[in-house]
């Protein structure tokens, strides 16, 4: 990379981890677009690698609100999930699949603006994991679905829950790459690139984090769950 684009790169980093760090979730819906428009060999290994010190960051700053439980239970529907996602991108076209993800993303919006509570129940995360297992592996945005579940929770709770659902999945998914070829030694170093963007991102997150949590919580998730769903259309336009 030239150093306008590992500052472009960083930037855009930065940008993500601002918002998952004061919402819970967020930062490969900003990042992963515009990285691959940098830099395509940015996605996807390297910014699994910054995202999962993203994510081991915010579970050590939200682990008061961190539910090994909840958060097994949730990853344990994301294993077969991304079974489920793998075989779908095998035999459907993509286009369809995010027009498909972005309208369900928005309808669950919609759905949540009723009084409708949802709680975290082993039942209702593994679900929402499920869930989370086919959106993330076909089209990146894995984090909606448990934050739905969580959007009545305090803001702590939820990213917490939230992060350490991502620490196992960013695991998980370097994992798999790596058996199938797509990760290894350069893209270690490549996402080890992006981490000072990484670090800037999240250490601003935390003064904002805190003023969402006096009572915005919800609309917050609702606001970035609704710019995924519209991403997701979006981008099969332009």
């Amino acid at each position: 990379m030239s150093p306008t684009e590992l500052a472009a790169a960083s930037g855009v980093v930065a940008l993500g981890a601002f918002v998952q760090g004061v919402v819970g979730f967020g930062s490969l819906l900003i990042a992963a677009p515009l990285l691959v428009l940098i830099d395509p060999t940015l996605v996807p290994g390297p910014i699994l690698v910054s995202g999962l010190l993203l994510a081991l960051l915010m579970a050590y700053r939200e682990r008061r609100g961190l539910e090994v439980r909840g958060v097994g239970w949730a990853f344990a529907g994301r294993v077969p999930g991304s079974v489920v996602g793998a075989l779908i991108l095998a035999a459907v076209p993509p286009a369809g699949f995010d027009l498909l993800v972005g309208g369900t993303v928005l309808l669950g919006v919609l759905v949540s603006t009723a009084r409708i509570e949802i709680a975290p129940s082993p039942a209702a995360l593994f679900g929402a994991g499920f869930v989370a297992g086919i959106t993330g592996t076909t089209t990146s945005v894995g984090g909606p679905p448990v934050a739905f579940v969580y959007q009545h929770e305090s803001g702590e709770r939820l990213r917490g829950a939230l992060a350490g659902f991502f620490v196992m999945g960013s695991v998980l998914s370097m994992v798999t790459l790596a058996f199938v070829g797509r990760f290894g030694g350069r893209d270690l170093f490549a996402g080890l690139v992006l981490v000072p963007g990484t670090l800037a991102g999240y250490a601003a997150s935390g003064p904002l984090a805190r003023l969402v949590d006096r009572g915005y919580t919800r609309v917050a998730v609702l606001g970035v769950s609704a710019a995924a769903g519209l991403v997701l259309i979006l981008r099969r336009f332009v």
